[in-house]
């Protein structure tokens, strides 16, 4: 009713495109909902890939009930299916033909067919009368057609139960009657046992000898009379005798038939009882102990009846391989594998663990994976929890815990709300430090979760020691300075030169809060005339560098400076340390003179006497070229050509570093032995570059770096000195013609080798 209504005043939306249903519009009704849906929308839908099904295969879904549907609406019918494309009728219902439905009910007992016009929606219910019988089948009642209430009456059911034996029963009821629940009871095979069991059961079946096996020794006599069944209960009858003569055809131990027995004398088996005759060979027959290396026989003449234990010694291994045991094997095979299976050694297995931080210390262990079963324990990323996770490997997963209160800034007005994960930070807020400061000073600084407010930056006055000068500092640093109690010696040699730096180099420091130059004692001359005297003055307290973040700045440049000076005397620089010790100290440091010393102590007194200037050059000494020593020689004959190559590579380097824009080069060799490196530091030594050789054996190199206006060619490389001194001597006979052995089939007189002398720098003496 309401589906008709809606269609016939235009009230009706579909779903797919939200458009209300024109009465004229060709449309599509569902089935299984009974949604009423445009046809193009429909046919749209059906196509797009978000109707499809889950499975891909069932076709597509209604936007309504989610029914899958293979095919896909292709013409417009009434909603019982019979016109195509119907005409609208003011006096009918909307997209109905007008004819009676004809459609099967829902109702699956129902064979009567809806009898009303075509209509949207499902079919109302059967308003015809049946008669129907009660579930036993002993009444019978008149009832509306397609009713789902089942009908019960007052009687017994009284049908067979599944034992076939007895009836049902209980009262008029629906569906199967319920198993037989009497017992009976039941006898083993042997007869030995009984049991109760539920009539009708699987377990009451019987062939006729019993019911079930009590798994016990039958112990029926057998057909001689004399013996009984040493077989567990079973349904059969039981077997012969096995000792019948009629049975038994071989000795005991079954190597020697009784015939041949027979043959030999041996007296003939007339009943059961009567022994069978031996044959007095090894019985031979395997035992249960041993193992798959060696299975282990009887070792006692062929006899009747259970085979002694046995006396041999089997090998068994641990668990997990390490160690092998002997053990005897009289207990037979179950002692034997119970001794195989609970024998482990003593060793500890030290392969690392799933996690891999823990060692596995298992006694005997067979184990694969090495799980860890430890508690990781590491402290998760919030800083507070630790993981309580089974140890693993790689970093922990984040903490789980979270708090459901808001979390703000001090101030309150940056708040993020719950659910705030364990260790989130308070949020940032960018409103005025709201917190007690020491200073009645303006604030310029934000909001901070800080406990510590940063230093305050007002500009102030500062007046020196002696109340002479004022000099406009910042007010942290007025209220931060230390005084301590240093020496003459330690402010003149730590103190003053960052003092320096820190009034000087403000680049360097990158912040424009050292700006202020920093007046010591030292620094206001009326202060130290109107001390007693300097040196008792400077034992008077001095301020220093500030604190917090600016004595965590002082010691970083301090580093720095000190890793510089560092770098230089690696490089070969000096370094000026005079700053760092006292007088006395720097006499003990001296270094020792030797002989060297003492030959340039001795010429400069005499070139002092003679009147003669350092730079001068009388002599032609030094224009002469550099002066190479006689093992670098000797060492470059033997190389000529790394030596060259040595000497080509710092020409370049000084060259480069002369005419660019560095001051400094360096180039990096590649690792090589102590007489190449010798060769190199004495190079440099020539061609005034600094050398250094870092890295352990055998990897130890040697690195060069040219100075700009420190480094510069020589006038003669070694190489070409070299040269010069071959050509000085006679030069070896090594030009000459080669004469051939005729008999080689040449003659005559070959080519000149060279035109010009061979010199053979291996063959020449120095």
């Amino acid at each position: 009713g309401s589906l008709i209504e809606q269609l016939t005043t235009e009230k009706y939306e579909c779903m797919v495109c939200c458009e209300v249903v024109r009465i004229v519009a060709p449309v599509w009704s569902c089935q299984n909902c009974y949604h009423v849906f445009h046809l193009n929308c429909i046919k749209k839908w059906a196509r797009s890939p978000a109707s499809q099904a889950e499975d891909c295969n069932s076709g597509w879904r209604c936007p309504a009930c989610q029914n899958a549907s293979v095919q896909v609406p292709k013409t417009y019918t009434c909603f019982c299916g019979k016109v195509h494309n119907p005409e609208w009728n003011r006096n009918e219902i909307p997209h109905s033909c007008g004819e009676l439905c004809g459609k099967k009910r829902q109702y699956l007992d129902c064979p009567h067919l809806c009898n009303i016009l075509c209509h949207p929606g499902p079919c109302p219910s059967c308003p015809a009368f049946v008669t129907k019988t009660c579930e036993c089948g002993q009444t019978s009642h008149s009832v509306r057609c397609g009713q789902s209430t089942k009908i019960h009456c007052s009687n017994v059911c009284g049908n067979t139960l599944n034992c076939g034996k007895h009836s049902c029963t209980q009262v008029c009821h629906a569906g199967k009657c319920s198993p037989c629940q009497l017992t009976v009871q039941q006898v083993c095979y042997c007869g030995s046992n009984f049991k109760q069991v539920l009539c009708g059961s699987k377990e009451e079946f019987s062939d006729g000898f019993g019911s079930f096996s009590c798994q016990n020794i039958c112990g029926k006599k057998l057909n001689c009379g004399r013996h009984n069944c040493k077989q567990v209960c079973h349904p059969q009858p039981c077997q012969l005798c096995p000792r019948l003569p009629q049975v038994v055809y071989h000795c005991p131990c079954g190597q020697t038939p009784l015939s041949k027995l027979l043959e030999l004398g041996c007296v003939e088996r007339k009943i059961c009882t009567d022994p069978i005759p031996s044959c007095g060979k090894t019985c031979g027959k395997p035992l249960s102990c041993g193992s798959n290396e060696f299975i282990h026989t009887c070792e006692s003449l062929c006899h009747e009846g259970d085979c002694r234990p046995c006396s041999h010694t089997s090998n068994i291994y641990c668990r997990c391989g390490f160690k092998k045991k002997v053990i005897r094997t009289l207990g037979g095979f179950f002692i034997f594998l119970i001794a195989a299976i609970t024998f482990m050694c003593d060793k500890r297995c030290n392969k690392k663990r799933s996690c891999g931080r823990h060692k596995c210390t298992e006694v005997c262990c067979v184990d694969t994976e090495h799980k860890c079963s430890l508690v990781c324990g590491r402290k998760l990323n919030c800083g507070l929890h630790r993981c309580e996770e089974p140890c693993h490997r790689g970093s922990c997963q984040t903490c789980w815990q979270t708090s459901f209160d808001e979390l703000t800034c001090y101030c309150g007005e940056s708040v993020i709300y719950p659910p705030v994960p364990c260790g989130t930070q308070p949020p940032e807020c960018k409103k005025t430090c709201t917190r007690p400061h020491d200073c009645d000073h303006p604030v310029y600084h934000s909001c901070h979760s800080e406990e510590k407010c940063p230093p305050c930056t007002y500009l102030t006055q500062k007046w020196c020691m002696g109340k002479h000068e004022v000099t406009v500092v910042y007010w942290n640093m007025f209220l931060f300075f230390t005084v301590v109690s240093l020496t003459m010696v330690v402010y003149q040699s730590l103190i003053l030169p960052f003092v320096e730096l820190y009034s000087t180099d403000t680049e360097q420091l990158g912040t424009d809060e050292f700006q202020v130059q920093i007046q010591g004692v030292g620094d206001c001359s009326p202060c130290v005339t109107c001390c007693p005297s300097f040196q008792s003055c400077m034992m008077e307290p001095i301020y220093v560098l500030p604190q917090m973040k600016s004595t965590t700045l002082f010691f970083r440049i301090a580093a720095i400076s000190i890793a510089t000076k560092l770098t230089d005397l690696q490089l070969g620089d000096s370094v000026e340390i005079s700053r760092l010790i006292t007088k006395k100290e720097m006499k003990q440091a001296r270094l020792q003179c030797d002989e060297e010393c003492l030959a340039l102590q001795r010429n400069r007194r005499l070139a002092e006497a003679l009147e003669i200037d350092d730079n001068s050059d009388p002599f032609n000494i030094r224009s002469s070229g550099p002066k190479y020593s006689d093992l670098l020689k000797e060492d470059a004959r033997k190389d000529i050509k790394f030596v060259s190559d040595i000497e080509k590579e710092m020409r370049m380097l000084v060259e480069a570093v002369n005419k660019g824009k560095h001051t400094k080069k360096s180039h990096c060799y590649p690792p090589m032995n102590r007489d190449h490196r010798r060769i190199i530091h004495e190079l440099a030594q020539v061609y005034g570059i600094e050398s250094v050789s870092y890295d352990n054996e055998p990897k130890r190199n040697v690195v060069i770096t040219a100075v700009k206006g420190k480094s510069s060619c020589p006038s003669n490389t070694l190489t070409s000195v070299l040269d010069k001194e071959m050509q000085s001597r006679p030069a070896p006979p090594l030009l000459h013609y080669k004469q051939t052995d005729k008999s080689n089939g040449n003659s005559g007189l070959s080519k000149p080798l060279k035109e010009e002398p061979i010199i053979d720098y291996f063959d020449v003496q120095d």
